[in-house]
């Protein structure tokens, strides 16, 4: 730390943001008036310079991010390649906004500032950082929407395909996804269970697991389809082949977590099997099993749309993406990733959330506190 209070990198970041916007300044300087929003962006960088001499608030560099991605988004002209300084103008509110996050964390990890609340600034401001870039980039240097449309055509063609778009989550999340996990996920948690009490199962699945699980699911989709028809059924089916062996291996090394003085434990209660499955080893497993569950939300995901790419009714993610492509309707492509993301990381944040609740007593949940 410097006098200004801030460390190396901080002070790249500052000392790259005041400099972009000097610049910048400079070179707008013949249409001063053209862009009001950009002067003014420019000279509020070229003024925190000062922040060697003088602190500076932390507030102050997220201000002047806000600042540089309202005055970049107001300067957008259909048609019109932006200007260098605009570039210039990105650059700096690209570096304050990093600086902003770097300082924010600091001040979290100092206890100057509270974690709760103030912490989810961090990701928010990252990922709308990201988002004015994407459409600064896509819109001001003119890329063609069939190439990457920028996220204001993508988010108009979300709202106006919402019924369509909730048509397809319906078949592929709702119809093909939670069943095939929950069958999947239960075969595997139930096998698993065979698997410890047989050592003739252990050393008969566990190699054939391995094996299946390497399995690509661009050659298993097309033979589902041909067994189940063209409806949800299969993508279901695809789903339970993929969610199956993850589950298997994490259930069987979990039930292996419990040590061997627990387990003498429980024999010096007499305690039978069953027993001391419920009570020690389950219980002992239920991390790995936890682990499986959020791999498997995501997996599910993938499995049914790449499964609805060789056959499915004209309805699905999958069956839109693919059409989409063809038509050029990129955007709705984009919209259609949208709601698998969306769905993917609720689906994975419930789980997580369930995990917390369950496994509340396990050392990783609470923060490797013993």
């Amino acid at each position: 730390m410097n006098r200004a209070g801030l460390s190396r990198l901080q002070m790249v970041l500052a000392l790259a943001a005041g400099l972009t916007g000097l610049v910048g300044l400079v070179l707008s300087l013949p249409s001063l008036g053209a862009a009001p929003l950009l002067a003014l962006f420019f000279a509020l960088s070229t003024v925190s310079l000062a922040r060697f001499v003088l602190p500076l608030t932390v507030w102050l560099d997220g201000a002047l991010a806000v600042l540089a991605a309202i005055a970049l988004l107001a300067g957008l002209t259909t048609g019109v390649t932006l200007p260098g300084h605009h570039w210039l103008a990105l650059l700096a509110g690209w570096a304050f906004a990093w600086l902003f996050v770097e300082r924010l964390a600091a001040a979290i990890r100092a206890g100057s500032l509270p974690e709760t609340g103030t912490s989810l600034l961090i990701p928010t401001v990252f990922g709308l950082a990201l988002l004015v870039i994407w459409e600064v980039v896509t819109r001001g240097a003119n890329v063609p929407p069939v190439i990457l449309p920028p996220p204001s055509a993508i988010g108009a063609r979300f709202v106006t395909e919402i019924p369509i778009l909730w048509a397809d989550f319906v078949q592929t999340f709702v119809k093909s996804v939670l069943p095939g996990y929950a069958i999947g996920c239960l075969a595997g948690l139930g096998v698993a269970i065979l698997v410890d009490r047989s050592p003739f199962l252990k050393a008969g699945i566990m190699p054939i697991g391995n094996f299946m699980s390497a399995l690509p699911i661009i050659g298993i989709a097309p033979i589902m389809v041909m067994w189940f028809g063209f409806d949800w059924q299969s993508k279901a089916a695809v789903v339970v082949a993929m969610t199956f062996f993850p589950m298997l291996v994490n259930t069987v090394a979990g039930l292996n977590a419990a040590s061997a003085i627990e387990r003498d434990l429980m024999a010096t209660y007499a305690a039978s099997y069953r027993q001391t499955l419920l009570k020690l080893r389950l219980p002992a497993a239920a991390p790995f099993i936890f682990n499986a569950l959020k791999i498997n939300s995501t997996l599910a995901l993938i499995g049914a749309i790449v499964a609805e790419f060789f056959g499915t009714p004209v309805v699905g993610m999958g069956f839109r993406i693919s059409t989409g492509v063809g038509r050029l309707a990129i955007d709705l492509v984009w919209a259609e990733i949208a709601v698998a993301a969306i769905a993917g990381s609720a689906f994975y944040g419930v789980i997580a959330l369930i995990e917390r609740g369950v496994t509340f007593w396990h050392p990783s949940v609470r923060g490797g506190r013993a």
